[in-house]
């Protein structure tokens, strides 16, 4: 039974990406272009957990209206989750409430993952989480 399901995940995540490519190709546009703002690298331990399961997974990048965590075990679409991470600048953990807008795979699009787009922050997650954008942006110029 779990090896059926686990293999069911592959195909509905396979069928997703697949899903994606055909969108990006008829629209022309792609995740990136619709971003209000560009995501920078970063790689920061984060904790969320499913139904029946607790992950620990690293995010591959982040800007202030999201995260992509690289995952090869993805949540569905639109799958509401939580998110625990602790920022480098920090000692205290953030948890903040998203939704899972994107899933692609390694084989469309090179990183296996998840694009979580946050829900209205509190003031203290919005401002660290800016703070921590801001010095990714500027450490790269």
């Amino acid at each position: 039974m779990r090896r059926q399901r686990a293999t069911s995940g592959v195909k509905r995540a396979s069928e997703r990406a697949e899903q994606a490519l055909m969108t990006r190709k008829i629209t022309g546009s792609s995740q990136a272009e619709r971003r209000r703002s560009s995501r920078e690298r970063a790689q920061i331990q984060v904790q969320y957990e499913s139904i029946d399961e607790l992950f620990t997974e690293f995010t591959h990048d982040i800007n202030e209206g999201g995260v992509f965590v690289a995952t090869e075990r993805p949540l569905d679409p639109d799958e509401p989750v939580e998110l625990v991470f602790q920022l480098p600048s920090s000692e205290d953990s953030i948890r903040v409430a998203g939704r899972v807008v994107r899933v692609q795979t390694k084989e469309v699009d090179g990183a296996a993952g998840m694009a979580i787009a946050f829900d209205p922050l509190d003031a203290a997650a919005r401002a660290a989480i800016d703070r921590l954008v801001r010095n990714l942006r500027s450490d790269g110029r």
